[in-house]
């Protein structure tokens, strides 16, 4: 118990010291131990409806010092339950192929259940596991739910009181998990997501995040029609937030976000046409985190 005790104190100790890529702090190369579970807890509104909300839970394990496996799944609400869905249902895995002191690369991949690649573009990708609006409830329908593959990698450097990484990821969405090569109207969506993240440690108990991400269409047609040409589809998103570590294996923190979209389209897609803009207000929301 002492050695224990002990071993905690050093880990609280090392965020304002050498600070560690593996303390549960906001960290974005943050990994579990080998043998070590974390649970990051999440509620937090959309920028701009404002009246929604999204509980999200990212449970994971460290199998060991360089691999790890994590589920995590989403619940929203808007207008006071009056539409809500169970919105994915997802399984990830992470490889750490480097992990000097200072610098760290992660070879990363998921699958997710009834998600969209994208919120953003969901007028583009629909999905959910579950869902309700007035009138209607469907519960794994299949005209309803979607499914994400994902691989990709996330690296960075880990300096005495800062952290930047930088991840790029690959996204396959389609109505079915293994329709690679379907006909025109069938096809999925294909995605990339590029971002940055930086953490700066204030002193043991507060560190400040930021980050930024794009996160585009790469297709030219959607669904692989002819006709239905896409332009410029995508998203930037920026987030800038304030943790507090409760000690060395729990921490707390607040968050604000926005984001600036755009896509425009053809045929079928004609309509939906938005040119780059920020959407109105302000994201916030809240995160609990611990690793035992």
């Amino acid at each position: 118990m002492k050695k224990l005790a002990l071993t905690s104190l050093l880990a609280f100790m090392a965020v304002s010291g050498a600070h560690a890529a593996n303390v549960i702090d906001g960290n974005p190369l943050y990994m579990p131990k080998a043998g070590h579970f974390y649970s990051e807890t999440t509620l937090a509104t959309h920028s701009e409806p404002g009246r929604v909300w999204a509980l999200g839970e990212d449970f994971g394990y460290g199998i060991s010092d360089k691999l790890a496996v994590d589920v995590s799944t989403a619940f929203g609400e808007q207008d006071a339950f009056d539409t809500y869905s169970w919105s994915n249902l997802a399984l990830g895995l992470t490889f750490r192929a480097i992990d000097d002191a200072s610098m760290k690369l992660d070879v990363v991949g998921s699958y997710v259940a009834g998600s969209p690649v994208d919120s953003t573009l969901a007028a583009l990708v629909p999905g959910a596991l579950m869902y309700h609006v007035p009138g209607t409830t469907e519960w794994f329908d299949k005209d309803a739910t979607s499914y994400t593959w994902t691989l990709g990698v996330r690296g960075g450097f880990v300096g005495s009181n800062w952290t930047v990484a930088a991840h790029a990821l690959f996204n396959y969405w389609n109505t079915e998990s293994f329709k690679w090569g379907a006909d025109a109207g069938e096809q999925g969506f294909h995605t990339i997501a590029l971002g940055l993240d930086g953490q700066f440690v204030i002193d043991p108990h507060w560190n400040l995040v930021a980050g930024v991400e794009y996160v585009g269409v790469l297709d030219k047609e959607a669904f692989g029609i002819p006709g239905a040409t896409i332009e410029n589809a995508g998203k930037w998103s920026g987030e800038f937030g304030v943790n507090y570590n409760i000690d060395a294996t729990k921490y707390v923190g607040v968050y604000v976000n926005g984001v600036m979209d755009h896509w425009k389209g053809d045929g079928i897609m004609a309509g939906t046409e938005k040119g780059w803009g920020f959407e109105k207000g302000f994201g916030f929301g809240a995160k609990f985190g611990i690793d035992f």
